[in-house]
């Protein structure tokens, strides 16, 4: 959906913005085809190999990576057809700064798509450990800063976007149980440096208090858990 209301096409020069390992960047390589190309830009140059290395054993050849500061983009003026952000917008430090790099790199018509989450409670795999990790004196990364749909508006807003849509996304996930649930979160890396902020001690009451708030949602069938991404898409 992310892609779709980038309005991504064949030919299309895509720049994907703090692009992880590339999971969505290979999805845009493949839908601007190989006339198209797609930038993947990350603070993260292990991340960016990563994806370089999947996008290379995919075949694919239309897959540029690039070490770069979100919110300090070194980019031509006006050189790209679209723009993606999955999961990031939320955590850079000031998200109109970043919004606003995007845009001059954008052509004028040029659509961005960025998927944040929307609120904690509405996403309980991710808040029910964050707030589990706070109460015992962790700092968590602000994951849900742009949870409000206005605040988010108001960050394309101040970003330079004065054409603005933001659509909310709901979606299930199923586990089949809360300790398959808890065995995915020791890996997770959204709570890796909150949980290393802990002592040895507080650190295993939080994993047990974790997995017994999980454990009260879990049913015969398994453990069903909610989720809600906010879609926000600006064109310049």
């Amino acid at each position: 959906m992310m892609l779709d209301l980038a309005g991504l096409q064949s030919g299309h020069r895509v720049l994907d913005v703090a692009a992880g390992t590339g999971g969505q960047t290979l999805l845009a390589a493949r839908r601007v085809g190989p006339s198209g190309y797609v930038l993947a830009t990350d603070l993260s140059s292990k991340m960016l190999h990563l994806a370089a290395d999947t996008a290379q054993k995919s075949g694919l050849t239309n897959i540029e990576t690039r070490v770069m500061d979100a919110e300090n983009l070194d980019l031509d003026p006006d050189s790209f057809d679209a723009v993606i952000c999955r999961t990031a917008l939320m955590l850079f430090s000031t998200p109109p700064k970043a919004l606003a790099g995007m845009r001059r790199a954008m052509k004028p018509g040029a659509k961005i798509s960025a998927i944040v989450f929307s609120t904690a409670e509405k996403n309980p795999y991710q808040g029910i450990p964050l707030t589990v990790v706070r109460r015992f004196g962790g700092v968590a990364p602000s994951m849900f800063s742009l949870s409000d749909p206005q605040r988010l508006r108001d960050a394309f807003r101040d970003g330079g976007f004065p054409d603005i849509a933001v659509h909310a996304v709901s979606f299930q996930r199923h586990l089949s149980s809360a300790a398959e649930a808890i065995q995915g979160l020791r890996n997770a890396i959204f709570l890796r440096g909150p949980m290393a902020k802990l002592g040895d001690t507080e650190r295993e009451q939080a994993w047990t208090e974790i997995e017994h708030e999980f454990a009260k949602r879990q049913v015969p069938a398994g453990l069903d858990l909610p989720g809600e991404m906010l879609i926000g898409v600006g064109t310049k």
